[in-house]
């Protein structure tokens, strides 16, 4: 598995639904980006100054909702993921 460095956090992307109420598919480029998803993984925080570290909020497995054009998105062993900074995390979805 991919190990985030710093405040970075890993997430597996939700997929949006494809289809509209009324049953339109939508094209790929006609979607919304998904602005949720899962934490695979978090990196061990930030580090100050003085060389202290500052563990991150967010731990594995919790949902979040994060900056609509956050992050990078990478591939790995066939899954998509998306790789940015805890502070681009918005909120944890309890």
């Amino acid at each position: 598995m991919l190990k985030p460095l710093e405040d970075r956090v890993i997430i597996a992307v939700k997929d949006e639904e494809e289809q509209t109420v009324g049953g339109i598919v939508l094209a790929s480029n006609a979607k919304q980006k998904p602005q949720t998803g899962k934490v695979v993984a978090v990196g061990t925080g930030t580090l100050t100054s003085d060389g202290k570290r500052i563990p991150l909020d967010i731990k594995e497995n919790d949902e979040v909702i994060y900056d609509k054009y956050a992050g990078s998105e990478v591939e790995y062993e066939g899954q998509q993921y998306l790789v940015l900074h805890a502070k681009d995390i918005m909120a944890i979805i309890e």
